[in-house]
């Protein structure tokens, strides 16, 4: 399955077939489809990264986002650059080689904190990788950061419905800016990371078509995407909870549209349901990022309601999850774990 291949009306055709009609011998058919295309280029490995949030400020008004601006009950807290790095110098001593910095769009962190902060962790960890996620920067900003040392970077466009867009941010957030940063992204040189919400309110199968449909175009090298969860004090409080197969069925997508692409199984997902991790691993899923922050602001991180950050979600507890992932026949890797096409 090439997604250049098909036009928009045919795509939702598809989607619509996976969602509604299809066997459970048709899943399992994509499903199984999904897995033979990871293995062919990444074999049975599973990359752990080490997921550090660092900051719960943000001057945006996402109305899905627990930790938006408007919102007064948010847990607000932020983490020094001496915080971050040890916390980084605490997973790399459990052997882990990429740290995913994420924080809100926090503006106390300028240019030059996180310059310094990424060259800090290059220079002590020079075998590790850098991975940000921290929004929407002038492509001079990201030009910095690169240069300093940053690999890759997670920017979700959530949405390549520009209409869908709108009914899910504040009127002064821009479509056209989100798709621009990540294009500045893929120009620089990083390892892109792009990604959507699976049922987000007013999503449909037409929406999701766009969606595939620009993957397709940016070809990111990395896809996240996870069920959208609500949060009690955001507008969408009452949404109804996802349907866990809608994720496992794009993520077979995905991995069928751009094979080499490294595809986490987010902790949404196992905040849903537990076996859904391991369900994610046969549709195509070959990332884990378990949570490294301090763990006195674990809970604090609230995007959505529910958010798992023990058990398997930490990195305390790494063994288990080697155990874990070793028992569902596939491998850990710790090592840096890039795309194919950077190695």
């Amino acid at each position: 399955m090439n997604l250049k291949k098909y036009s928009l009306k045919e795509f939702e055709e598809q989607i619509n077939f996976y969602y509604y009609e299809a066997s459970k011998n048709n899943l399992d058919e994509l499903y199984n489809e999904a897995e033979i295309l990871k293995n062919k280029y990444y074999g049975k490995d599973i990359y752990l990264r080490a997921l550090i949030e660092f900051t719960t400020y943000c001057k945006n008004e996402c109305y899905y986002c627990g930790l938006n601006c408007k919102n007064d009950k948010a847990i607000r807290y932020r983490l020094s650059n001496k915080n971050i790095l040890d916390s980084c110098k605490k997973s790399y001593n459990l052997g882990y080689k990429t740290f995913v910095l994420q924080g809100g769009e926090d503006s106390y962190y300028k240019d030059e904190i996180i310059t310094d902060l990424v060259y800090s962790i290059k220079t002590e960890m020079p075998d590790s990788a850098v991975t940000l996620s921290i929004g929407e920067k002038a492509k001079s900003s990201y030009k910095m950061y690169f240069d300093a040392g940053a690999d890759r970077f997670l920017l979700r466009h959530e949405t390549a419905d520009e209409k869908h867009y709108q009914k899910l941010h504040a009127a002064n957030l821009s479509h056209k800016n989100r798709m621009k940063c990540l294009y500045n992204l893929k120009d620089i040189g990083y390892q892109t990371g792009a990604g959507f919400m699976v049922d987000s309110p007013y999503q449909t199968i037409e929406t999701l078509a766009k969606d595939m449909m620009f993957l397709s175009d940016l070809q990111p090298e990395m896809v996240g995407i996870g069920p959208f969860i609500p949060h009690m004090d955001t507008r969408f409080k009452n949404y109804y909870i996802p349907d866990v197969k809608h994720t496992l069925i794009l993520l077979a997508m995905i991995r069928k549209a751009l094979p080499k692409v490294l595809l986490p199984a987010t902790t949404a997902l196992a905040t849903i349901d537990k076996k859904s991790r391991s369900e994610a691993f046969k549709a195509g899923a070959n990332v884990l990022m378990p949570n490294a922050s301090p763990i006195c602001h674990r809970k604090d991180y609230a995007l959505y309601d529910g958010k798992e950050n023990s058990n398997l979600e930490a990195v305390e507890n790494t063994g288990k999850l080697i155990e874990y992932i070793n028992n569902l026949g596939s491998h850990v890797k710790l090592s840096r774990g890039d795309h194919v096409d950077f190695r």
